[in-house]
């Protein structure tokens, strides 16, 4: 599991690889809310074309870092999902509250034009 990430202006991009599982996602869910202790991050865009598998404490890793961020009145969306994790993120019904975007850079678009 790795992950990377990235501030821009009021984003936080966050590059997810390999697999995000319970043996996983405690580690990555410190890392984040270490990063998002900056209260200026409003927005989180996950970049998942690298994630290969996700699990419930995946998904509890997004719904935990969407409540913080929408507590800003911002959101979390996630870009290049794969054919796999877009059917966890469909099941677990995640995209009531997390936007879906095919690129990153869409992603951003979108979000710039709110993160002035």
């Amino acid at each position: 599991m790795q992950v990377s990430s990235r501030k821009t202006k009021h984003t936080l991009v966050v590059k997810v690889e390999g697999e995000l599982d319970h043996h996983t996602a405690d580690t990555v869910r410190e890392r984040l809310d270490s990063i998002l202790e900056d209260p200026s991050i409003k927005y989180i865009v996950f970049d998942l074309s690298q994630l290969k598998f996700m699990d419930s404490s995946g998904i509890g890793v997004f719904i935990g870092r969407y409540k913080v961020v929408s507590q800003r009145g911002g959101t979390v969306s996630v870009a290049h999902v794969t054919p796999q994790i877009n059917k966890v993120l469909e099941v677990s019904g995640l995209y009531r509250i997390i936007k879906k975007y095919n690129s990153l850079e869409e992603a951003l678009a979108d979000i710039g034009g709110c993160d002035e």
